[in-house]
């Protein structure tokens, strides 16, 4: 029963440490840009504009970058900020312009402020929480053992 519990407290640590890793991607972006015209002939701010379009999420498929999604309306978030760095507009802008127009939720990575603390806590709160109870878990006194009255009374007749 011992092993049991080992076990199943280390899963709940593993578990919970997993849920508070952040998605790095560790994979190049694969990209969903398939029409030729969408590409910038200047290869700097092409490199720009995918650099942009991966940190903006695709709206539709909701798990992916813009840059990854072939949704209609990845494409045309990719050839708006295309279309603004052909204008001169910086990262900033644009970014500036995506969150103006879609909100927070347009970011892959959303900023930190006062409505994203708790998203960013988090995985922090899970782990102190697991760290409690496995506290609590591990230095449970141990239960003494239970006088039985009527074993005594038994043995003095």
């Amino acid at each position: 029963m011992n092993n049991f519990r080992s076990s199943a407290l280390l899963s709940f640590f593993l578990l919970a440490l997993l849920a508070g890793l952040p998605c790095w991607r560790v994979a190049p972006i694969a990209l969903a840009v398939t029409e030729p015209q969408e590409l910038l002939a200047d290869p700097r701010l092409e490199n720009e504009a995918e650099r942009i379009g991966a940190q903006l999420r695709c709206l539709v498929c909701q798990n992916e970058s813009i840059e990854e999604s072939e949704a209609p309306l990845a494409r045309d978030l990719r050839r708006a900020v295309r279309e603004q760095l052909r204008e001169g507009r910086s990262e900033k802008q644009i970014m500036a312009w995506m969150q103006a127009r879609y909100g927070d939720f347009i970011r892959l990575t959303p900023p930190f402020s006062r409505l994203t603390a708790l998203l960013w806590a988090t995985p922090l709160l899970a782990l102190m929480g697991g760290l409690f109870l496995a506290r609590r878990f591990w230095t449970r006194p141990a239960e003494p053992p239970t006088l039985d009255p009527l074993a005594e009374q038994d043995d003095g007749d």
